[in-house]
């Protein structure tokens, strides 16, 4: 089928059309009724009549509908699938040019520098789409996950996309997972997408959301609950009548999010604001598909009369009572009500100034968000009030852009001092030239974005960043400081008048359509067989690739350990993104990140250890280069929820190419404990949680019996201490 700018109707016609017959046969095989998840699941099965579906056991095939590639992720994915020497990819497919726009000056400017500076990857990208049937999106369409949204999902559909923050797209009732590149290649060349069976979380919401209070604060409370591990394999299924009352972009911000519990992805049901927001985005007739299979769009009645029954956990929250959040510092699970944030960063002896506010990104850039945000810079004007931060809104998408532009809400914004930058990720992603504060310089900042690890926004360490609603972020703009409340505190005007913001108002979807903007979609030819693709062998950003070393069958023994983590250890510790997003398709040049942001156990500095050739302080990267060069294989060991964070396979590919062969942890992440095993790294978790501790840094590691190895199976290790005695352990290997 042809790539288009949106899902054809045809493709939802055909899904739609099994869906029933299949929901029947998965209730006669499990003998019960189902959930909404259950439903979709079944229905992309590879095999629905004998696909063992047991939760958390059973590893099973899908065929998604269609996969979805942002720029970043793309090259290694792209690289990966022309070494099959295919003529076309095999699923609908389409790139997104939305990570490599560095935020420095403001929109035009920052495109313009980017498309000059990446113009050897955007060619490339473009290119191999053309080649092989994929769809483009150019730079300046805006961040991957809006334009989803915008153009191709649709509910009871399955994608995949090379992004951590997919399943975006259940908020129009979707089941889409995010997945490394080699995941994505499986679909690209016909074969089918195999993952563990998930267990089902069930999110009850009752009662509607109203004055401050906003879907992302659903999250926020969801992400206290669970934790950033407490999804960990499983779908997270939103119902109750408190869910029909969230726009599908609301709830697309509640799915987004859900990355950062380490759920699969999460969905919610078919509903009258999901048809609205399809007619609004030109699916008149997608949304008249829905209509006919709506019973199948929800769970059954049953499953919603006595959720317990069918859900392995459910959580039930009041939006009536759900106060506003506002998580971090430095995980996206330490929340707070805005109303104690200010005690709470005094008692933490954390600044209470803020240095910089920013609106937009994946998570927050829908039209509703600008409108509640910009309603609240019309009272500030009002009163002759500008933001006493720096503030910098993100549009998510071209069509964003230019319908908040036509609407005058840019203005609304800007009129109280807002920068308005690129259709890009920006600083949510590291893409932020920030040279306001000095490096290590302790500051805060306040953002709509999805992550606040260390780093992760401006590449400083000792910057604290704090997570909440686009709303709360242009209040706290407007105070300048982490000890307002915006709900009961006031402002003091330009006349020297105080008073108190009303709470924001917003509109779900705006009242004269969506103006589309510029057209940057660039639809593949019907043939594409003559173009040629260039990797230039002196390129530094692009690298053609070869295939690693087969597995000899022997056991790993005499492994030294080239790093042992303390604490969280997500991929952005161990390949950080921002500077080096530049190195995505080199996988030489961007294993000169490997590991740098990771804390040492032994000294607890970042990115420094012992050399185990020569006994030598050396950075990681250093260290792992040493190494690889001197052919000798390593370990590396993690602690709990190890490569949380963003789906990037290069966090698999820098230590496989490095000569990784095992790492062993605590726990793991679901997307990076299946980028390592695609890229041939063996990923255990400890059998006992306290052998993490007994491993010293001059210790070496034998993993024994590996011909034996089998799924669910304890495999037999050994801790070789430097005098040549042993210590037996044994660790899991889940297949």
């Amino acid at each position: 089928m042809t790539v288009t700018a949106s899902t054809p109707v045809e493709l939802v016609a055909g899904v739609y059309e099994r869906l029933a017959n299949r929901s029947a046969t998965a209730r006669a095989r499990l003998g019960r009724p189902l959930t909404l998840t259950e439903k979709i699941l079944a229905n992309h099965l590879r095999d629905p009549e004998t696909a063992e579906t047991e939760r958390a056991v059973s590893y099973t095939d899908f065929d998604p509908d269609r996969v979805a590639m942002q720029d970043a992720t793309a090259q290694m994915a792209l690289l990966q699938f022309m070494t099959a020497g295919l003529p076309q990819v095999a699923a609908p497919t389409t790139v997104h040019c939305d990570h490599l726009i560095q935020a420095k000056v403001g929109a035009l400017a920052d495109l313009e520098v980017a498309v000059d500076t990446n113009a050897e990857v955007f060619d490339f990208l473009a290119s191999v789409s053309e080649k092989y049937g994929i769809g483009f999106w150019k730079p300046g369409s805006g961040i991957i996950h809006q334009v989803v949204l915008e153009n191709y999902a649709f509910p009871g559909g399955m994608m995949i996309g090379t992004d951590s923050h997919t399943p975006n797209a259940g908020g129009l009732g979707m089941v889409a997972i995010g997945v490394g590149g080699a995941d994505a290649v499986d679909v690209l060349v016909g074969q089918p997408f195999n993952v563990r069976y998930p267990k089902l979380i069930g999110v009850r919401l009752t009662g509607s959301l109203s004055g401050w209070s906003s879907p992302k604060d659903v999250i926020l409370k969801v992400a206290e609950i669970l934790t950033v591990k407490g999804g960990t394999g499983a779908i997270v299924e939103y119902f109750g009548p408190g869910a029909d009352s969230i726009s599908a972009t609301g709830k697309a911000t509640i799915c987004n999010m859900g990355a950062e519990i380490g759920a699969t992805c999460s969905v919610f049901p078919y509903d009258d604001n999901m048809r609205t927001y399809l007619r609004h985005t030109r699916r008149e007739a997608i949304a008249a598909e829905a209509d006919k299979v709506a019973a199948d769009l929800r769970a059954d009645d049953e499953v919603l009369a006595d959720p317990s029954r069918f859900f392995d956990q459910v959580i039930e929250i009041d939006l009536d009572t759900l106060e506003p959040h506002i998580n971090g510092p430095h995980s996206p699970d330490y929340a707070r009500p805005v109303s104690e944030v200010g005690a709470v960063a005094r008692r933490e002896g954390w600044p209470t100034k803020i240095s910089s506010s920013l609106i937009g990104s994946c998570t927050n850039s829908s039209y509703e968000d600008i409108t509640r945000a910009a309603s609240l810079a019309r009272q500030a004007s009002a009163h002759g009030l500008k933001a006493v931060t720096p503030l910098m809104v993100s549009p998510g998408s071209e069509q964003i852009r230019a319908t908040i532009d036509r609407d005058g809400l840019l203005a609304d914004l800007e009129a109280i001092g807002a920068t308005v930058l690129a259709n890009a990720c920006g600083p949510c992603i590291g893409q932020w030239s920030r040279s306001d504060v000095a490096d290590g310089e302790p500051n805060v900042i306040v953002n709509s974005f999805n992550r606040n690890f260390p780093k992760r926004n401006d590449g400083n360490a000792a910057t604290l960043a704090f997570v909440t609603s686009p709303e709360t972020v242009v209040a706290l703009a407007l105070a300048g400081t982490l000890e307002f409340n915006p709900i009961t505190d006031s402002l003091t005007g330009a006349d020297g008048e105080k008073f108190v913001l009303a709470p924001p108002v917003g509109e779900q979807l705006p009242e004269r359509g969506f103006d589309p903007g510029v057209d940057t979609f660039v639809a593949p030819p019907q043939d594409g067989s003559g173009i040629k693709i260039v990797v230039s062998p002196t390129s530094d950003r692009l690298q053609l690739l070869t295939p690693f070393d087969a597995w000899d069958g022997k056991d790993f023994k005499d492994l030294p350990v080239l790093m042992k983590a303390q604490g969280k250890c997500t991929t952005d510790h161990i390949s950080m993104a921002g500077p080096w997003l530049k190195y995505r398709g080199h996988l030489e040049n961007i294993s000169g990140n490997l590991f740098a942001g990771a804390i040492n156990a032994y000294t607890g500095e970042a990115g420094l250890a012992k050399d185990p050739i020569d006994g030598e302080t050396r950075t990681y990267p250093e260290i792992a280069k040493h190494m690889h060069e001197a052919n000798v294989s390593w370990v590396a060991i993690g602690d709990e929820n190890y490569g949380e964070g963003s789906s990037r396979e290069h966090a698999a590919m820098e230590p496989r190419f490095r000569g990784c062969k095992v790492i062993l942890v605590r726990s793991f992440a679901r997307i990076h404990e299946a980028n390592l095993k695609k890229q041939g790294v063996l990923p255990l978790t400890f059998a006992d949680p306290a052998t993490y501790d007994a491993i010293g840094e001059d210790d070496r590691i034998n993993v024994l019996g590996l011909a034996d190895l089998t799924p669910g199976e304890p495999v037999r290790c050994q801790i070789v201490r430097p005098d040549g005695s042993t210590k037996d352990f044994t660790a899991l290997h889940a297949g």
